[in-house]
């Protein structure tokens, strides 16, 4: 298979892009960043562009799999119109065009909680971005909400602290519902799942990532 993926400079994505290059399944992965992710491989191939000109890139988005990482939060993003493009348009603008392209599957990561009627900025951006792109009726459709996610040497203060509470409590044999899920996990799920889900859509929630 040929993946396609954006966001691929994010903990997830980075180790989204290393499972796709060791799985035998994808012979060809092509990454859509802003800048570069430093990962070098025979398989890989990486487009440095403009967000803003996806379609000036329509050419290179072909392939049998798309996956999307892209994301931010609120502090990273600056303002709420801000986050709003990057964590929906930009990946919808992206949707449109592979589907366009005859790409059939697509795996987006999406949010635990994730809902258009949700009263939290974050949740309803996810939520519609979910519902925009089932109405592309891609073949194979497969979100995933994960909740906490545990990324390696993360430097954000809130983070460390929400994982080191959730270990203690997790420990205790508390609220292991939303235990903290690490992105490398995350991402040998998210490069299993269009090899072994069938066609239609899927919902993979929180509680079943880790079973899955």
């Amino acid at each position: 298979m040929k993946a396609l993926i954006i966001g691929g400079t994010g903990a997830t994505g980075r180790d989204l892009i290393n499972v796709l290059l060791a799985d035998p399944a994808y012979t060809r992965i092509v990454s859509f960043v802003r800048r570069s992710a430093g990962i070098v491989h025979p398989k890989l191939t990486e487009h440095i562009i403009d967000f803003n000109e996806l379609d000036n890139f329509a050419a290179h988005i072909h392939g049998d799999v798309w996956f999307s990482c892209l994301g931010t939060t609120l502090k990273s993003a600056g303002s709420r119109e801000q986050q709003w493009r990057i964590d929906f348009e930009l990946p919808l603008k992206f949707a449109h065009i592979a589907r366009r392209n005859g790409v059939l599957r697509a795996v987006l990561l999406s949010s635990y909680g994730a809902s258009s009627s949700s009263s939290v900025h974050y949740l309803k951006i996810k939520g519609q971005l979910e519902e925009q792109i089932a109405s592309l009726m891609f073949e194979q459709y497969i979100i995933f909400r994960p909740g906490h996610l545990l990324r390696t040497h993360t430097d954000r203060p809130v983070e460390r602290f929400t994982t080191g509470l959730l270990v203690m409590l997790n420990g205790l044999g508390l609220m292991r519902k939303y235990r903290s899920l690490p992105t490398a996990t995350l991402a040998q799920k998210l490069g299993k799942a269009p090899r072994v889900l069938a066609a239609g859509v899927h919902v993979i929630e929180l509680n079943e990532i880790f079973s899955f």
